[in-house]
């Protein structure tokens, strides 16, 4: 187990790298990484941009339902997101686990966003996270993926940038899905 303190902030360029490396094998997971437009290592804010699919809110002929349907469908893909990052930082990158005060702190802000965005009531999303975390946590302890992952967050950081097209050739050529 490593000695490295874990924190949400990132402790250096290789935490970096698989923390994006977290987030897309678990959009993989999803059958989601179509959102992805492109990604950067180097980006000064969001490191993922997504594609038109994913910001899509609907039209005058989509019902309501079906519109806030895709919000939340948006919103679980990105507790994923974040729960992949955390995951794969922690139990990949230190072989250690996510300390509980960290997951704490993960849920409280996926709390917040699913009752401003969707309007969710905290039982919603406690269901909504919780299926996101036991996902990603069979995904993420399983050691035989962890080579895999390794060799991903290794490509990100030598590449700096994938287009959704390259990550979804990486990630097939990895076999991580």
């Amino acid at each position: 187990m490593s000695e490295q303190k874990f924190s949400l902030s990132y402790l250096n360029e290789d935490d970096r790298a698989y923390g994006l490396a977290g987030m897309l094998v678990a959009l993989a997971n999803l059958d989601a990484i179509d959102r992805v437009a492109n990604v950067s290592i180097d980006a000064d804010g969001p490191m993922v941009e997504f594609s038109h699919a994913y910001y899509f809110s609907g039209s005058p002929s989509i019902s309501p339902k079906s519109t806030w349907d895709n919000l939340v469908a948006n919103f679980h893909i990105t507790t994923s997101m974040v729960v992949g990052n955390i995951l794969s930082r922690s139990l990949v990158r230190q072989k250690g686990e996510v300390p509980e005060e960290i997951l704490r702190e993960v849920y409280n802000l996926v709390e917040e966003e699913g009752k401003d965005a969707c309007d969710l009531e905290s039982d919603e999303v406690r269901e909504l996270y919780d299926h996101a975390l036991n996902r990603a946590m069979r995904l993420f302890r399983n050691p035989r993926l962890h080579p895999a992952i390794d060799e991903f967050a290794r490509i990100i950081s030598l590449k700096r940038n994938l287009s959704g097209r390259e990550i979804f050739d990486e990630l097939q050529l990895l076999q991580l899905f």
